[in-house]
């Protein structure tokens, strides 16, 4: 969205991949993958209860469109 400018991985850096966009490699890619699934990353908001989330998977929480 920036003209010319070469958008950059958000891992290291390095010039984007249109194969692993918006990644430069596969490697950048996996790192950032492993980070969410590690808690590296976190999204912000309250604490959520494991029963809230069982709730969520289990269609008591009313997120589908049912009140």
């Amino acid at each position: 969205m920036s003209g010319n400018r070469r958008e950059k991985c958000p891992v290291c850096g390095k010039p984007k991949s249109k194969e692993f966009a918006p990644f430069c490699s596969a490697g950048c890619k996996d790192r950032d993958l492993l980070q969410w699934l590690g808690e590296g990353y976190k999204v912000p908001g309250p604490p959520v209860s494991p029963d809230q989330i069982a709730d969520h998977f289990t269609g008591e929480s009313g997120r589908d469109g049912e009140s």
